[in-house]
């Protein structure tokens, strides 16, 4: 693998002011351009530099017509290929990637939704013109791809509810390319839903319009409620009839075939690994974890001898804060196996997700998942397993002390993980400082919150707009109804009272205007329940996609209150429709 040295006098943060600078001078208006805002995040890594932002700074676009990828830095490197070129179903040896082309649908493609700050902020191109391009429908179903590019499908294995699996891998997804942005930044197009793959074992290499709609609106959810994700940029739809028994009851039918075409910086998982260490193939896991090390970890491993030792820690950390804050916005992943864990701490692979409502640490979101393993409450041990999977999949690249160092690491989930989980926690109750005792502050609200069955999302967020002298049963208005509910509890005036105490000893400048302001930065109003989500996909259906691009739009600004979304009934309780809904793996 190539090496790379910073010049002796220079260093990493000098780097990257010099790069900030770079990408603020570079980016000004053209006449070909379309103006955008910079974005609330690109302001603030401007302002963290010590630069202003408080401007409209010009964001070029460029057309469908003029966009190209980028050249591939996963085929330059030299990561071995399949040899086999026949897309058929098989067992894959020795290569990291095969190479397959999507299956272009048969019927007609319509479009039902773009994320416009992907495609703007991301792969620089104009929102406007990608509803009408057709060459740019082409691309997103899988009908074409770039003359010269190279589709490939990725091989991996992974543990599976607690079994290992054997060989997985993309059984129905294809990486399109690569695309370097404006920025910098490097971006993996993949889509999902695109045929079949030598990887796609019993499958189709389909996905339906009822998934794909909810894949496309959460991995948007959760960008925007700060969560590290996998994005989607668009999401195409057919009248091809994809078979699916959605509950796996002998109730099968036809549904419709969809296409996301989503975006990461890597699809890169610990499931990557494991099936090389698996096979006995370790020059190629060396080769891989080098890749991987070089191009997404190169700054945690720049001062360290030990690479693999500081590549463990990374992801360690990356996995952590991830799923601390899973649990602090009441996300369930639903399937979260070592496949679909990854490297780079983002979320991936969408399925049976769904958001605690009425809060329970037992919440199952998948009715596919009979024993609960992956149970809401359950994320975090879960994610100890698959961390020390990975720690077995690295451990033939270290010697005896450096295995010692990864098993030390891996010992401190629990410590690490809880740092993690009152961090967030304290900015969803407005704490500004650390004491000891703030965990029992904690787990008494949640424990009541189970027992009366207290909205997760809105009993916070109830709490955060409410002046500390409200703070009191029989104060609490009518419109704040999760913590109407939660009022009834026995112990409530007694942790409100606890509460308040600890609200005094926040540190002496902090109003109660500031700690409400935190607090709303830090307890969303609105979350992709899965009535939303419902209501949203029976639309589309229908070929009615105002729905989705309603959601969609009010869930980029989820910590605000809008209209449309208050109208919609997205702050209130659950319809009595949707008290029975259910989902599965299929998809």
């Amino acid at each position: 693998m190539r090496s790379f040295k910073l010049p002796l006098r220079w260093n990493f943060k000098k780097v990257c002011k010099i790069a900030t600078i770079f990408v603020a001078l570079t980016s000004v208006p053209t006449p070909a351009s379309h103006e955008h805002c910079l974005s609330w995040m690109g302001s603030v890594m401007l302002w963290r530099k010590g630069y202003r932002s408080d401007f409209c700074q010009a964001v070029q676009t460029i057309n469908f017509s003029e966009w190209r990828l980028s050249e591939s830095v996963l085929l330059s490197s030299g990561l071995p290929l399949d040899d086999e070129r026949r897309n058929y179903i098989r067992t894959v040896p020795n290569a990291i990637f095969s190479i397959a082309e999507p299956t272009p649908l048969k019927t007609e493609t319509k479009l039902v939704a773009l994320s416009h700050d992907v495609l703007v902020n991301l792969l620089d191109l104009r929102p406007d013109d990608c509803e009408k391009s057709s060459d740019f429908m082409n691309f997103v179903s899988g009908s074409s791809i770039f003359k010269g590019s190279t589709p490939l499908t990725h091989r991996y294995g992974g543990y599976q509810f607690g079994s290992w699996a054997g060989q997985l891998g993309d059984g129905r997804a294809h990486l399109l390319g690569e695309y370097r942005n404006k920025w910098g930044q490097r971006f993996e197009l993949q889509l999902k839903g695109s045929g079949r793959t030598p990887y796609s074992r019993r499958g189709d290499g389909r996905a339906v319009l009822r998934s794909s709609v909810r894949e496309f609106l959460c991995s948007e959810a959760l960008h925007n409620l700060g969560i590290e994700t996998s994005r989607s940029a668009s999401l195409v739809v057919s009248d091809d009839p994809v078979i699916r028994d959605q509950f796996y009851n002998g109730n099968v039918k036809a549904e419709r075939a969809a296409v996301v075409l989503r975006v990461a910086p890597s699809w890169f998982r610990i499931g990557s690994l494991e099936i090389l260490e698996s096979n006995s193939e370790i020059d190629l896991l060396r080769e891989l974890v080098d890749y991987i090390i070089y191009n997404h970890f190169h700054t945690d491993t720049l001062k360290s001898k030990n690479k693999f030792v500081e590549f463990y820690r990374a992801v360690f950390r990356r996995t952590i804060a991830t799923v601390a804050k899973w649990m602090t916005v009441g996300f369930a992943h639903g399937v979260c196996n070592t496949d679909n864990f990854s490297l780079l701490g983002l979320t991936i692979d969408f399925g049976p997700f769904g958001f605690v409502e009425e809060y329970d640490p037992d919440f199952i979101p998948n009715t596919s998942d009979d024993g609960g393993l992956y149970r809401f409450g359950n994320q975090p041990r879960v994610a100890k397993f698959n961390l020390d999977k990975l720690r077995v999949a690295i451990s033939p690249l270290l010697d005896p002390k450096e295995k010692e160092e990864v098993l030390k690491i891996y010992q401190s989930f629990e410590s690490e993980y809880q740092k993690d989980f009152n961090a967030e926690f304290r900015k969803k109750l407005g704490l500004f400082n650390e004491l000891i005792n703030d965990n029992f502050l904690f787990t008494k609200l949640l424990a009541m919150m189970r027992q009366t069955k207290s909205d997760f999302t809105m009993t916070f967020r109830d709490l955060s707009e409410l002046a500390e002298l409200n703070l009191s049963p029989n104060l609490i208005p009518k419109s704040n109804w999760a913590l109407k509910d939660l009022s009834d509890h026995k112990d409530f005036a007694k942790w409100i009272k606890s509460y308040r105490e600890r609200l005094s000893r926040n540190p002496a400048n902090i109003t109660d205007l500031a700690r409400m302001s935190t607090m709303q930065a830090a307890n969303t109003r609105y979350v992709l329940r899965n009535w939303m989500a419902e209501q949203a996909i029976r639309h589309a259906n229908e070929d009615d996609f105002s729905v989705v691009r309603k959601i969609l739009k009010i869930l980029q600004n989820p910590y605000s209150k809008q209209s449309t979304a208050e109208e919609s009934g997205y702050a209130d309780r659950r319809p009595a429709w949707a008290d029975n809904l259910k989902v599965s793996c299929s998809s």
